[in-house]
């Protein structure tokens, strides 16, 4: 079912897929509407005032910006996610058969200063294939005073970066940081309904957010192969809703199947 008075529903065309191709990013403009971007933004709003404290600079990135299954609690989400224009899109990139991988609240609230380093998204939770893509959904206007993304285009190329984490690491929920080429990295400035898309090997980092007056929150939605794995998990099949298509896992197609 298309929500067309929520969100705007389009093609890559082959200049867009061939600039994906090569530097492993794109920027679609507007893909809410205003009424889409206002119902999301309510409903997120709603969910984080529910499970979220103020900022604590005591606490990790991951600590004090995310919020985990936003679908679970955000029906405007929920239908972005699962039946909205970046489902087509991903299928664009990655085939014909797609699930959602993960969702989530990325916010870098005002006052929270803390950056988060170069890190691939692919390094957070390996999955094959390598195709696996981001979308940053920007739910304010997002620029280098609030925090926005700097990537480096063509980064995706040289692959997976292997990262070792102990289980303290992860119990903590401590960032995975590697190495990158600062002079190399370009801003992500988006006005809020734009979307960003990127590589799953795209080398990204964020910096504080420095305003006094405005935040900085995104919905961060995951697209993957319907047959990706868990390479991290023994090669178990990564849960999440299929959108798109059809798998060879009966517990991808079943999962989240009446949500």
């Amino acid at each position: 079912m298309k929500h067309t008075s929520l969100f705007n529903y389009k093609a890559l065309n082959e200049d867009e897929l061939k600039s994906f191709k090569e530097n492993g990013f794109l920027v679609i403009k507007s893909i809410l509407t205003k009424e889409g971007l206002n119902q999301m933004q309510t409903e997120s709003m709603a969910a984080w005032a529910r499970e979220k404290e103020s900022f604590d600079p005591t606490k990790s990135w991951l600590q004090n910006s995310l919020l985990v299954n936003i679908h679970h609690q955000a029906p405007t989400v929920r239908n972005y996610y699962f039946e909205g224009p970046l489902v087509d899109i991903a299928s664009q990139v990655i085939g014909p058969n797609i699930k959602g991988a993960t969702s989530q609240l990325t916010f870098k609230m005002r006052g929270n200063t803390k950056p988060f380093g170069w890190h691939q998204d692919n390094g957070y939770g390996e999955l094959e294939p390598y195709n696996a893509i981001t979308t940053l959904t920007a739910l304010d206007d997002t620029d280098r005073d609030n925090g926005c993304l700097w990537l480096i285009p063509g980064s995706h190329k040289q692959g997976q970066i292997k990262v070792n984490q102990d289980e303290e690491q992860k119990k903590t929920q401590s960032e995975i940081i590697v190495e990158a080429d600062d002079s190399l990295a370009v801003p992500m400035e988006m006005q809020a309904g734009d979307v960003l898309i990127f590589n799953c090997w795209m080398l990204h980092k964020s910096d504080g957010n420095y305003s006094t007056d405005r935040d900085r929150r995104i919905l961060f939605l995951r697209y993957a192969d319907a047959d990706a794995v868990e390479v991290y998990n023994d090669r178990k099949p990564r849960l999440g809703r299929l959108v798109k298509g059809a798998t060879r896992f009966t517990e991808v197609s079943e999962f989240e199947a009446n949500i």
